[in-house]
Formats: C-alpha cells, structure tokens, sequence
C-alpha cells in the first residue's frame, strides 16, 4: 500500500513539472504496418528487418529499413501536391503545424450517405453554434470513418489494388474548400482516405486548398475524441525536402477541464 501511494506521489509530481499534462494528450495517428491503408494506386508501406538480435558481442542489436509512398496511413499532403510552386513538405513553416483545432462533425449526415459532401451550409451552421473559423486554426472533418479502418472495402469502398475508379467515401465539397480558404485557415483534415471524396476525378478540393497553401491532413484517427473547439493540434510531417507530402505525427492537446 506505501508503494502505491509513493507511486502516486511521484506521477503527481511529474505531471506538475510537465508543461503538458499527458492526460490531455491524444494521439490521432494510426501506425503504419501490412493492414496501413493506401490509394489503390501507391506503393503501399514495406518494413524488413537488416539486423535483430544478440551480437557477437554479447548485446542487443535491431535496425530496419522501411519504403513507402508519401500518401498512405496517416499523411499529409503539402501544397505542392496540386498547386506548382507552392509550399513543399519541408516548406511548411513550423507554425502553420500547430495551432488550433476546429472540429466540424458530419457523421449522421455520412451515415446516410457514403459520397457525402462537406458544404458550406455545415461550416457555417458550425460557426453559427460555436463561432467563426479563425486565421490559423487547423479545420479537422469528422464523418466517422475510423471506424471502418483498416477494411478497404468499407473505408475505401472497393479492395481493388491499382483500380481508384470504384472508390466511395465522404469528404469536403468545392464551396466548403473555398468558404475555409477565406477563412485562411493553416490545414484541414479528414477521417477518410482524401479530402475530396472517393467518387472525385477532379480533386478540386485539393487543388484550391493547395493554391492557397494550406495543407491536407488524410487518415486522421481518433476525432471522436476531440471537443468541437479548444484542443491544440501538432501535426509534424517527415521533413522531406521537396516532398509531395508524408507520414505524419498527429497529437491533440485537450483543453484543461
């Protein structure tokens, strides 16, 4: 029982020294492995082990090399992966990454419909209830597709490798891309495989958040688990210079109670 109670004591001391309380932080990143899931499309995640095990020498020794494409899992896409010129993985400054998260939830309406459309109409009926999207808050849309990973046929709406044209899934609408745009957010992000929808053959949502530099976040996890407003989000990409975007960190800082 001493034990117990001295163990306490010493959490409760680390947690007041912390600058953050780790009871308030959340992880929104899914790991990657062999069920990770990619566009039909990309090269999906390889890991392989180069050496494990005791050494000669009498200890412990684990190296591995991993490959993948830089959109798969939980990912970003830099500007530069529809807009020429703009900001590439490595450009992004550091604190358009972090800042505050603005959490837009339309899963009832996705429940109905699997091709369904962030409009306008929902940012706006969101920001009537819980106030206007400011300059540098980071907009994450909620459809509840996490609960569905890591089952291709139910999150990407078709199984088939190299074949995108049988893709379903929800994501934002041209008017809501254009609506947050003036709102000039840092980035928004989405529970689902891309911010556009799966049946998308333009990616017009892409292409106009990208033109005003604002990246994307895809395969976010664990949204169901953030308040509408008042988290902090710290989303760091590898930094690959000149990237097209990739594997992402992503932590929420829940709001003190």
């Amino acid at each position: 029982m001493g034990f117990l109670v001295a163990a306490s004591a010493v959490l409760a001391q680390r947690r007041s020294t912390s600058a953050i309380d780790p009871r308030r932080v959340m992880d929104l990143t899914y790991p990657y492995n062999a069920q990770t899931v990619y566009w039909p499309t990309a090269e999906r995640f390889q890991w392989k082990k180069e050496a494990w095990g005791v050494t000669p020498g009498g200890y412990w020794y684990a190296s591995a090399g991993f490959c993948t494409s830089e959109h798969g899992g939980t990912h970003l896409d830099s500007p530069i992966h529809f807009a020429e010129g703009k900001w590439s993985t490595a450009e992004i400054p550091l604190e358009r990454l972090i800042g505050p998260a603005v959490v837009v939830d339309i899963q009832a309406a996705c429940e109905k419909d699997r091709d369904y459309r962030l409009t306008a109409a929902d940012v706006r009926a969101w920001e009537k209830r819980y106030g206007r999207i400011r300059p540098g808050d980071i907009v994450l849309v909620r459809t509840g597709w996490g609960k569905y990973w890591p089952d291709l046929k139910q999150y990407l709406g078709s199984d088939k490798r190299g074949d995108a044209s049988g893709l379903s899934f929800p994501g934002l609408s041209q008017e809501a891309a254009e609506v947050l745009v003036e709102r000039k957010v840092s980035g928004v992000g989405i529970d689902t495989a891309s911010l556009d929808y799966g049946r998308s053959t333009d990616f017009i949502v892409h292409r106009i958040l990208s033109a005003a530099n604002i990246y994307g976040l895809e395969n976010v996890a664990q949204l169901e688990r953030l308040p509408p407003r008042g988290a902090t989000l710290i989303a760091l990409p590898m930094k690959i210079e000149g990237g097209s975007g990739g594997p992402v960190r992503i932590i929420a800082v829940l709001p003190a109670r």
